[in-house]
């Protein structure tokens, strides 16, 4: 009788240690602030400059601004970088219409940088350049100064690395700034976009609506505030700065018609665009 009772204790013992054994969580990796191993440094890379076209799906002279902007990138070929942002008066959708591009974002960008006198308008490098009084351009004036932008050299070079899953849609997005001379000025953001191209829906042109119309460069989203997120370090010659994004793009959008444009701008009364780059979502 002993025997057993001893043998019981025994295995009542092993049982109750056995059940107090911390035992470690199960740990799923998920997409947190490190996206990859981060950038590599861009040499050479040359001034990209960024032009914001103000346009509507109810904006009967847009589509002229739109192809005007496609022969100046067959031009300059990477080194402009355009995107269409649907804000303003005749941006809102037709009844017909699949798409909705608005986007509070856009909205707030258009108020940021102040509203158009008349379209097609678009702001180049966010710069008021000499003899203007806004930020706002109308077509006639885009190709000088995009020209004129292209002769100086860049302050920073932008590096972006991405990883997209395409099954749950996930895309994390690194951007490495390469600071190549010092920028002295206090508050500097760093904005990043998603565009997405060719989307077909009803546009106005002069010759009625036109059904099949593509959209390029169309603003989705952004991964920064409207304005961009304010860089805390201090931007000296040589200081590398990398800032990890991450978003799921929605079920809507084409990811092989998405890119990711990063820029680097002045803040303040001063919101000149320092450079800008983009890469595709999927290659």
């Amino acid at each position: 009788m002993k025997k057993v009772q001893l043998l019981l204790y025994i295995f009542i013992t092993f049982f109750a240690i056995v059940g107090c054994e911390e035992v470690p969580p199960e740990i799923n990796p998920v997409m947190g602030d490190q996206c990859g191993s981060g950038t590599a440094p861009v040499d050479d890379q040359p001034r990209q400059v960024l032009i914001e076209e103000f346009t509507g799906v109810t904006c009967v002279n847009c589509p002229a601004g739109s192809a005007a902007i496609e022969e100046l990138i067959d031009e300059h070929g990477d080194q402009l970088i355009a995107i269409s942002i649907h804000a303003g008066s005749f941006s809102d959708p037709y009844p017909e219409s699949e798409e909705d591009f608005r986007t509070p974002e856009g909205s707030s960008i258009l108020d940021f940088l102040g509203a158009p006198l008349g379209y097609p308008t678009a702001v180049v490098d966010r710069k008021i350049f000499e003899g203007e009084f806004d930020l706002q351009l109308f077509r006639s004036q885009w190709a000088g100064f995009i020209a004129e932008q292209l002769t100086e050299e860049p302050k920073v070079h932008i590096a972006i690395a991405r990883d997209y899953d395409e099954t749950s849609r996930e895309l994390c997005v690194t951007v490495g700034i390469y600071v190549q001379e010092t920028v002295e000025a206090s508050d500097v953001r760093v904005s990043v976009m998603i565009l997405e191209d060719d989307v077909v829906d009803v546009q106005l042109t002069p010759d009625g609506k036109d059904y099949e119309y593509k959209h390029k460069h169309v603003l989705r989203d952004m991964m920064t505030a409207f304005d961009g997120n304010l860089l805390s370090e201090s931007l000296t010659q040589g200081a590398v700065i990398e800032r990890d994004f991450n978003t799921i793009l929605p079920e809507d959008y084409v990811a092989e018609n998405c890119s990711i444009v990063a820029f680097v701008n002045l803040g303040g009364e001063t919101k000149e665009v320092l450079q800008a780059n983009k890469v595709k979502v999927v290659e």
